[in-house]
């Protein structure tokens, strides 16, 4: 089998997802952004801080390289790994990639309920939040949605639901508790 990819803007739920995805087919999860900072020993803001943005992206690819090769896994990658290099196309040559669909309304939602520092929102407040997440997430939909699946993840606001969009992707994806379906 090959990996399941979840892709999307920040706090779309590709972490809260994936981690019950995994569970649900008896796979293991992993946390790009987790992964990079276990292996680096340093935080994603640090790591910004450190390299800039494009030294973050070049890092992140290799990472996205290196945790494909492991097999039966669920990933979740940050909100613009997909948009850089030639990512997506990666992805979607070794996994099965799922964009996780959600409006601004339902990003500025879980952003308040995140505890995560977000290197690209720091210093921003109200309608410029706003405006920043629309036009970022307007430069980067055409990459989401190169994606072989698109799940509509706005009505992801409790346990229920995150089992509800857990079905809409093994269906998505064809499998049912983790078997291929013939």
């Amino acid at each position: 089998m090959k990996s399941i990819i979840l892709i999307g803007y920040m706090c779309a739920g590709k972490t809260t997802v994936g981690k019950a995805l995994a569970k649900q087919l008896g796979y293991s999860f992993y946390d790009l952004d987790w992964y990079i900072e276990g292996r680096f020993r340093k935080r994603i803001s640090e790591i910004f801080a450190e390299r800039g943005e494009k030294g973050f992206r070049e890092l992140e690819r290799n990472m996205l390289h290196e945790v494909v090769e492991f097999e039966d896994i669920v990933l979740s990658c940050g909100g613009g790994t997909p948009c850089f290099y030639d990512n997506i196309d990666y992805m979607n040559s070794v996994g099965d990639t799922v964009f996780l669909q959600a409006s601004v309304d339902t990003i500025l939602a879980h952003l308040k309920l995140s505890h995560t520092v977000r290197p690209l929102l720091q210093g921003k407040s109200g309608p410029e939040l706003r405006e920043y997440i629309s036009a970022q997430m307007q430069e980067r939909l055409p990459y989401y949605e190169r994606a072989a699946h698109v799940v509509d993840v706005n009505v992801l606001d409790n346990y229920t639901k995150i089992n509800y969009i857990v079905s809409q992707i093994l269906q998505a994806l064809n499998l049912s508790d983790g078997k291929m379906e013939n």
